[in-house]
């Protein structure tokens, strides 16, 4: 499966130029942009605006437009992934809808190039589907990490997919901040830079699916359960097939909640991922307005941040991987989390416009940061049931999203009530230190026999391996 492995790297390839150029830089400021002037549409630039916009019949603020639209996409994301991911499991071919999630969103990326004048309604629509549609894409993503590597290669192949993903969102970035530093490269205004800049992400990813698309299309499962989730199956052909089709993910979904209690392991771990990940993602949401608020960095020295982590975030996902061939992907993850644990301690200590120092803790960022998502990734691969990793990868993505808020809003209660951003940061400690505890706690081995031992045995598994894939002829 050598080749199919190749294919799959470039997904993260592909998705993270949106992720990085869209998601991280470009559309939150730029719609905030479009939705001011069109609350405030005679006011010069640079004064404030007094006036709120009415979105479904409320009152919203135009800088705070772009970070509701983004947390309806995130929540509405944590409510449709489980569906998803039974739907996904008992796809034959799980490259085509990996493509169909995909080129959705690319479309819907792409199509922000429209996003202009008033037209802020456009840029939460096109946003939401965009999400969606990514974290849909991710589940089945996610999933065919099973398929195209075993038990023993998947810490080196999440690990490699990661850094790749790091190494594109930087390229596409440095060249479309180039773009919106020297508008006149290409003969365009400021805005029209950032829109071409958002219409290249959009194109990105659609450009690089054709590899994995293209590239596991002999990746068939040779035997599709109705569901093999929590040792029940189902049967789809009771009623209509149109129906069967909409209802038996839904029961496949209720059964795997029910039956999540015969995999401790999963749930064990399941709960570490998504207090330390809560962590690691406050972190990466507060550091742009910890170095502007609290250390007084301009916003080319904070372009100038997210350009390092991104560059050495790629080689610190390699390190990782060769690390846990050596410790196991476990020990790993719980290093990384002492060195985030580090990082926040580090941070509080950097003094005001201190940009070398700054910079310092960015390589450190870069270095942990890859490393420990690739490695949590290949580590919960281990522990799914057989025959159920989409579904399975729908509840990691969607805990994840469903969660995420919860240090956001610590990091903002304890601000607002210190006055200060650093004992904010301090305060995300909790998050590592309790989530390395639990992670401690996961039996891997025991996982690793539990999800063995879900595999359908049949003619076209008779060993039980639960591999369930083949070569189309």
């Amino acid at each position: 499966m050598r080749r199919e492995r190749r294919a799959w790297y470039v997904y993260d390839w592909a998705n993270s130029g949106y992720v990085t150029t869209t998601q991280t830089v470009l559309f939150a400021p730029y719609l905030t942009v479009v939705a001011r002037r069109a609350a405030c549409p005679s006011l010069p630039d640079g004064q404030v605006c007094r006036q709120t916009l009415s979105v479904l019949g409320l009152p919203v603020a135009p800088g705070s437009l772009a970070l509701y639209a983004i947390t309806v996409a995130t929540l509405l994301s944590a409510l449709v992934l489980p569906l998803v991911g039974a739907l996904a499991d008992r796809v034959r071919r799980p490259a085509r809808l990996l493509g169909a999630f995909a080129w959705t969103g690319a479309a819907a990326a792409s199509a922000m190039v429209a996003l202009g004048g008033d037209r802020w309604w456009l840029g939460i629509l096109l946003v939401l589907v965009a999400t969606v549609s990514l974290v849909c894409s991710l589940v089945v993503y996610d999933a065919l990490l099973c398929e195209v590597s075993g038990p023993e290669q998947r810490d080196a192949t999440s690990s490699r997919g990661w850094a790749l993903g790091y190494l594109g969102g930087f390229l596409l970035l440095a060249l479309n901040l180039a773009l919106v530093s020297d508008p006149q490269l290409l003969g365009v205004g400021e805005e029209g830079a950032v829109r071409l800049s958002l219409l290249s992400a959009g194109l990105w990813w659609a450009l690089f699916t054709l590899v994995p698309v293209l590239g596991l299309r002999r990746v068939v499962r040779a035997r599709v359960p109705d569901a093999v989730v929590a040792g029940t199956a189902l049967d789809a052909r009771a009623g209509a097939r149109a129906t069967a089709v909409v209802v038996a993910p839904v029961r496949q979904l209720v059964s795997t909640l029910r039956g999540l209690r015969r995999y401790p392991q999963v749930w064990r771990f399941l709960l570490a991922y998504l207090v330390f990940n809560d962590g690691i993602q406050t972190v990466i949401a507060a550091a742009s307005v910890y170095g502007q608020e609290e250390l007084g960095f301009s916003s080319a020295q904070l372009i100038t941040t997210v350009l390092l982590v991104q560059g050495v975030a790629f080689a610190g996902a390699l390190v990782f991987g060769a690390v846990a061939a050596r410790t196991g992907a476990q020990r790993a993850v719980l290093g990384g989390l002492v060195l985030w644990s580090v990082v926040v301690l580090l941070a509080f200590g950097v003094p005001r416009g201190a940009f070398g120092t700054w910079l310092a803790l960015a390589v450190l960022i870069g270095l942990v940061l890859g490393g420990t998502q690739a490695l949590a990734r290949s580590l919960y691969s281990q522990l799914v049931p057989v025959g159920a990793q989409a579904e399975y990868f729908s509840l990691y993505q969607a805990g994840e999203r469903g969660t995420s808020w919860v240090g956001t809003l610590l990091f903002g209660l304890v601000a607002q009530l210190s006055g200060s951003y650093r004992p904010a940061l301090v305060a995300l400690l909790a998050f590592f230190v309790v989530g390395a505890l639990l992670l401690r706690r996961v039996d891997v081995a025991a996982g690793m026999r539990d999800a063995q031992a879900a595999a359908p045995r049949g003619p076209a598994d008779p060993d039980g391996s639960g591999s369930a894939v083949q070569r189309s002829a």
